[in-house]
């Protein structure tokens, strides 16, 4: 299998070259860079496979870049991994709705590292590896599942990769009531530290995308795509 290239950025060298050198161990290749401007430079040259991006730079507040990231059309499908020394779960959210996929707080296991970045890119393989094209409709949404494209009226929208992952799953169950604990076991995969608020922040992401209406809370349950096709 062809090695995969992850960026790390982050402004402590102790950090980076720690990250580096175990992913190196695990059979990715690995570029590090300090700062935001390092890494947008980078990416005009080549694209990663994923990012491990570090909350506070020199040069940009890392919510920002992460926007920023996210609203350039070649770079949007990347996922983000955000690494951070800040705890709150305000600022988790504040990462997860600026488009990251994930979120770590210092100080962290490496082998947790490791295990959410294999997730992620896992899931991403896995849709690639697809042969046929399968086309899921909803409303006035379409999705493509292999090819990991949301339209909606037509029109081409992005999304994280949690994101889809998470509408993806509730049109495919249309009606069906998902409690938070079964999507985070779902969607992430693992035993996810962020808790189930992480799932509440992704839904309140999604409504702002497709429609305040199309995903109904169940109240003391959890969440169902509520299609009006009859």
């Amino acid at each position: 299998m062809e090695k995969q290239l992850i960026f790390i950025v982050d402004d402590e060298k102790n950090i980076r070259e720690l990250i580096k050198y175990n992913l190196e161990k695990s059979s990715f290749i690995v570029e590090v860079f300090a700062s935001g401007i390092e890494l947008l430079k980078a990416m005009d040259d080549r694209i990663p496979a994923l990012i491990c991006l570090d909350l506070m730079l020199p040069d940009y507040d890392g919510l920002e870049l992460c926007k920023r990231i996210r609203l350039t059309p070649k770079y949007m499908k990347i996922p983000i991994i955000m690494i951070t020394a800040k705890t709150a779960e305000f600022d988790t959210i504040i990462g997860l709705e600026a488009g990251a996929d994930d979120y770590i707080k210092k100080p962290f296991s490496i082998n947790e590292i490791i295990a959410r970045i294999r997730a992620i890119l896992r899931r991403g393989n896995m849709e690639q590896d697809e042969s046929d094209t399968e086309i899921i409709r909803a409303d006035n949404i379409i999705i493509d599942k292999n090819k990991r494209v949301v339209k909606i009226n037509e029109i081409e929208t992005s999304f994280t990769l949690k994101e889809f992952e998470l509408l993806l799953i509730l049109i495919e169950h249309k009606g069906k009531v998902f409690n938070r604990d079964m999507l985070l076991e779902k969607i992430w995969g693992y035993d996810y530290y962020g808790g189930t608020r992480t799932v509440d922040v992704h839904i309140h992401a999604l409504r702002r995308i497709i429609g305040e209406d199309k995903i109904k809370t169940v109240r003391g349950v959890g969440y169902k795509y509520d299609s009006k096709e009859k």
